[in-house]
């Protein structure tokens, strides 16, 4: 069965699809993204944050402690993994806690300001902990 054009009803003479469209920016392809981007995140939660655990428990509680953490921080491979830890961890949050705010908060200025506050203590509390393992790392 095929369309006839003539059953259609007519367009309006100056119609012009949403710009979004056009630019191919409308709201499907900002959750895919964010959605995808979140489900990266968390599968490479699964090993990294395993590793970090297990490595660290059995080291700190079958050794000395506190002197074992430290010295189980300062070897190379160990730290990279907390850094990439910390922020995949770290990125996850925010883009979860980004979608939170987007679906819930309708409030315009409050909604830019939630996602900026949510994005900034993100960055700023990896940069924290980041800076933290370099410096354990590095032995200052």
């Amino acid at each position: 069965m095929a369309l006839n054009p003539s059953s259609l009803p007519p367009k309006p003479a100056n119609f012009q699809p949403p710009i979004k469209l056009v630019r191919g920016e409308g709201s499907g392809r900002h959750v895919t993204r964010h959605w995808l981007n979140q489900q990266i995140a968390s599968i490479v939660l699964v090993p990294l944050s395993l590793y970090a655990l297990v490595t660290f428990f059995t080291r700190v509680i079958m050794g000395n402690g506190y002197a074992d953490a430290i010295a189980w921080l300062r070897f190379p491979s160990n730290g990279l993994i907390m850094i990439l830890l910390l922020g995949v961890a770290f990125y996850h949050g925010a883009n979860g806690l980004s979608g939170i705010v987007e679906d819930y908060i309708h409030h315009r200025a409050v909604n830019k300001f939630g996602l900026l506050a949510v994005k900034s203590l993100a960055w700023f509390l990896a940069l924290a902990g980041i800076s933290s393992v370099l410096k354990v790392m590095l032995g200052a």
